[in-house]
């Protein structure tokens, strides 16, 4: 549980902070183990339901780019020999971010309290993930903690911006849909009620798609603000469904299988997976717990079993390389072949760290493709919606004409 607290310090002067702990005596107790006098412990979780609060604390969330700026400052400035204590407080100064301004004045007070930085990176689960906090571990141990840091940038960086490329690729047809939706209600709620009252008119006999969409637009018409109101709900609805964990294996199981997103999934899950595995190797870290980092970091419920996997065979003695020769639809029959070569030359991070580039360099090849590629899958869409609908609109009319002749 996240705490806030107010604290005296040995020297008399006021300390404020948030920490991880159990309860807030265990977080008493630990500030007075470090010589300080707590003055109030308050749970970041407790209180009454505040609407501005939350919302403060959601623009104030700490983003990845802001991440990939702290690491890089902060390696930066301790290359250039400044105290790990100074740079943390120059970088408080800098922030303007207030969630990220109170987590560094707590590193600052951690690390002035004799911790190490990766102790108190680890307090901030939310924030410094294993991958975060085990690296940094690694590069105070080895005596390069500037390296680790700069490692963690490029890390955070590469996989940012795979991220961002396959959201921007799908920023397109997103917009082409919504808009499809919105002027599609439109022309239910504000056309066809005036076409339905000249087939009304006329009383001609009216086939059954056209008396369908005759039904959605008055319902359209005549709740307008409701229709608006159920869509959205809708689309909140379907997204909280697809976030909720009960559904992350079957919604997983379809993303790796549907064609064109289905390879870029794989290929992303690819270079996450040995990029991160070929950082955490760099830097110190034993395989098994390279392994069961990199399961944290990979999002697909499929992947996160391979690497659980993985972490069992090496225990075992098992190649590292024959569970992903085992599983050829999740990972690529190159990449085991790579890690297998990587095991028998004792150069596995630099084997993983080549497979994710070329991995990399696939998606941002495909990403820049994608909306091309989309594009006629929509055009077809659009024309059989639209298709359906002048049909169903124009044979009452051909009705009409016959009955005339």
């Amino acid at each position: 549980m996240l705490f806030s607290y107010k604290a005296k310090s040995k020297d008399g002067e006021i300390i404020e902070g948030m920490l991880e702990s159990q309860d807030r005596f265990s977080l008493g107790r630990e500030l007075r183990s470090k010589g300080s006098i707590p003055i109030s412990i308050t749970s970041k979780s407790s209180g009454s339901f505040d609407v501005a609060r939350l919302f403060k604390e959601f623009l104030g969330r700490v983003k990845t780019a802001e991440l990939i700026i702290l690491t890089k400052n902060l390696s930066g400035m301790i290359r250039a020999g400044l105290s790990l204590f100074r740079a943390l407080s120059v970088l408080e100064k800098q922030t303007k971010n207030a969630t990220l301004n109170k987590v560094l004045v707590s590193l600052g007070n951690d690390i002035n309290s004799g911790e190490t930085l990766s102790s108190a990176f680890s307090k901030f689960p939310n924030i410094f993930s294993k991958l975060f906090v085990s690296m940094t571990k690694a590069g105070e141990e080895s005596g390069n903690l500037a390296g680790a840091l700069s490692d963690i940038g490029i890390n955070l960086e590469k996989a940012h911006s795979l991220t961002k490329k396959i959201q921007g690729a799908l920023i397109y047809p997103g917009v082409i849909l919504s808009a499809m939706v919105v002027i599609g209600v439109l022309m239910f709620a504000f056309v066809v009620p005036t076409l339905a009252s000249t087939f009304k008119e006329l009383g001609v006999a009216l086939p059954l798609s056209t008396r369908a969409i005759i039904w959605i637009g008055n319902f359209f018409s005549n709740h307008l603000l409701l229709t608006f109101a159920i869509i959205i709900s809708a689309v909140f609805c379907l997204v909280a469904l697809f976030r909720a964990k009960f559904m992350a294996k079957y919604v997983d199981f379809v993303v790796v299988r549907l064609p064109l997103i289905g390879t870029l999934a794989k290929e992303l899950n690819t270079a996450r997976t040995t990029r991160t595995m070929s950082s955490l190797l760099l830097a110190g870290v034993s395989i098994t717990r390279a392994v069961e980092i990199t399961g944290d970091v990979v999002q697909n419920v499929y992947y996160k079993q391979v690497l659980n996997d993985a972490k069992l065979a090496i225990e075992k003695g098992t190649p590292f390389s024959a569970v992903f020769k085992a599983n050829p639809k999740l990972y690529p029959i190159m990449m085991s072949e790579m890690v297998e070569v990587g095991e028998e030359t004792g150069k596995l991070s630099d084997m993983l760290l080549q497979v994710a580039t070329f991995y990399e360099e696939e998606i941002e090849n495909k990403t820049k493709n994608l909306s091309t590629i989309i594009e006629p899958v929509l055009m077809i869409l659009i024309g059989s919606g639209v298709g359906f609908f002048a049909i169903s609109m124009i044979s009452p009319l051909y009705s009409i004409l016959d009955e005339i002749k």
